[in-house]
């Protein structure tokens, strides 16, 4: 029976339909009702038998799927993921602004049904990264101080605070700092360096100096410690002159120290200009402030900057009568003074001067030595400094180790960052995965397999995941050398946690097997590389669509 047929009789049963009376079968070709009963008068048609009748037809095979009402649901096995158990608690507590709820309480309900335990630490990972704007970060935050995880103190304004001043949300920023204060909390001197910082970083040097004229806002005095907060940030984007102004304009109603002076001869010593930091030493012993060696080192780099390498060195001979013993931050002046000009010989000289005094050297000494001798090719020279620092108990930071080892990695064979690498680990130095990384990409490079594997252990013992490049660097690494066996293993490890290596590697490693004749294991990967794509598309797609829900 056609679609047509079967639309005729339902038109045709609605036209005579009457309140059935009879439950019997009858074939579908008789349209009059049964003789037997006593109550139809008039030939009709009953709905119930044409339904039925069809349902001969065109039987529908009974499957639970296909029969929901008649079982109840089960609930779902115990060990059942959700579908968004692969997002971070960042992403999924992002992603409740994606959907473009209307109102507050609707977006603090949806926050709530998250079910991600907030502290501070998410905190900032929800404020830091993405793309939310400033009404969104301030609403997840006046959420988020209501949970457990995050306490109402100045410490988590602080987050807020530096996440929309770098943002530029200056607005929203001022908001977050009146209902701060509107709730009984006290800024600190570090609330006042994050927002002088947002607006000197964005150029507002007039919002940063009319926000510690009102200092009393952030519930903070307005004495010589935040005056000198104001002065070094000033001083540090290059504002020389307007916290040269700010100084005059404080004098008298704030009392200065040695560190107010030394921020602005500091800023005047930076870009060169002598005379204003004599100015600022006349102005010093004006006011009974003596200069300290901080103060005769800035004259000196000033003095170095503007090629007088003579008048420094007689500032450096005559602190001693002045009543002013050199030490480390003085020896450092003379050593960049040097360095700058490329003369090594008198900055080793008055390397060993310092040692000779008894002035230890410290992080920046070493630092700004290796470097120089690093960016002329001294590798020998720097290696030798590197050890040096080391045996003196001088523990270099993360960055400075990365700084070290990617300059090294820019030319010539990965052997000396090698070497700086097992040494500031065997003193226990954390190395930073982007230290890492640079390591990996040298080594895949120059075709070094074994000492490519061993590093990437090591930086899974050191609790370091692998993400696309580092798959990427090993899978290079491995095809450069001919081991295109591990290199499917590892492409493969890759695929399953969700990596989709650029089509560059993948070619590289498809054209080296099919070379060697291995057909069935490059057509495998193409099988698995299409899948991933698929889903790397699908994920790509979702993202950009509030893939959350």
């Amino acid at each position: 029976m056609s679609f047509r047929s079967f639309r005729f009789l339902a038109r045709f049963a609605n036209a005579h339909h009457h309140p059935p009376t009879s439950t019997h079968r009858f074939p579908l070709s008789s349209l009059h009702a049964p003789p037997s009963s006593p109550h139809h008068h008039h030939p009709h048609l009953d709905e119930r038998l044409v339904l039925d009748q069809i349902s001969h037809l065109f039987p529908i095979p009974a499957s639970e799927s296909q029969n929901p009402v008649s079982k109840p649901l089960e609930p779902p096995p115990p060990d059942a993921k959700p579908v968004d158990a692969f997002l971070s608690p960042e992403d999924k507590l992002r992603g409740v602004f994606l959907q473009k709820l209307k109102g507050k309480a609707s977006i603090e309900t949806a926050l709530s049904n998250v079910g991600a335990d907030v502290d501070v630490n998410v905190l900032g990972n929800v404020l830091n990264y993405g793309n939310l704007s400033g009404e969104s970060m301030v609403t997840f935050f006046n959420w988020a101080v209501k949970q457990a995880g995050v306490p109402n103190v100045v410490g988590s304004y602080h987050v807020i605070v530096k996440a929309l001043g770098r943002r530029k949300f200056f607005d929203f920023m001022m908001g977050v700092l009146c209902d701060m204060r509107q709730r009984g909390i006290d800024g600190d001197l570090l609330m006042l360096s994050i927002v002088i910082d947002s607006f000197v970083r964005a150029g507002h040097v007039s919002r940063a100096i009319q926000v510690f004229g009102n200092l009393n806002d952030l519930g903070l005095r307005r004495d010589t410690e935040a005056l000198n907060v104001l002065l070094s940030f000033l001083c540090r984007r290059s504002h020389v002159g307007a916290a040269n102004s700010v100084l005059n304009s404080m004098k008298g109603k704030v009392c200065f120290d040695v560190d107010t002076y030394n921020v602005v001869a500091g800023g005047w010593s930076k870009i060169g200009k002598v005379g204003e930091v004599e100015r600022i030493m006349r102005e010093m012993e004006t006011d009974g402030v003596l200069p300290d060696c901080r103060t005769f080192g800035f004259l000196m780099e000033s003095l170095g900057r503007a090629g007088r390498m003579d008048e420094a060195v007689e500032v450096f001979c005559g602190m001693r009568g002045k009543n002013c013993q050199p030490d480390t931050s003085a020896y450092n002046a003379m050593i960049f003074n040097f360095l700058s000009v490329g003369d090594f010989e008198e900055c080793m000289k008055y390397y060993n001067r310092m040692l000779s005094d008894n002035c230890e050297p410290d992080l920046n000494t070493f630092v700004r030595i290796i470097s120089a001798f690093l960016r002329v090719w001294k590798v020998a020279d720097a290696l030798e400094m590197f050890d040096e620092m080391l045996k003196r108990g001088v523990v270099p930071s993360i960055g400075t180790i990365t700084a070290f080892i990617k300059r090294l990695c820019s030319y010539g064979p990965p052997y000396a960052a090698l070497m700086i690498y097992k040494k500031a680990r065997k003193l226990g130095c954390m190395i930073s995965v982007e230290a890492y990384k640079i390591l990996l990409m040298r080594l895949s490079k120059v075709g070094k397999c074994g000492t490519l594997l061993k590093i990437w252990e090591e930086m899974q013992e050191c609790g370091y995941s692998s993400d696309l490049d580092v798959y990427e660097f090993i899978i290079s690494g491995l095809c450069n050398v001919g081991q295109l066996e591990n290199a499917v293993l590892v492409m493969e490890e890759a695929l399953g946690k969700g990596f989709c290596p650029s089509r560059l590697v993948y070619s590289k490693l498809s054209n080296r097997l099919l070379a060697t004749k291995k057909t069935e294991t490059a057509y495998k990967l193409f099988l698995k590389i299409k899948h991933a794509r698929s889903l790397e598309n699908a994920r790509n797609y979702w993202r950009t669509n509030g893939w959350h829900f």
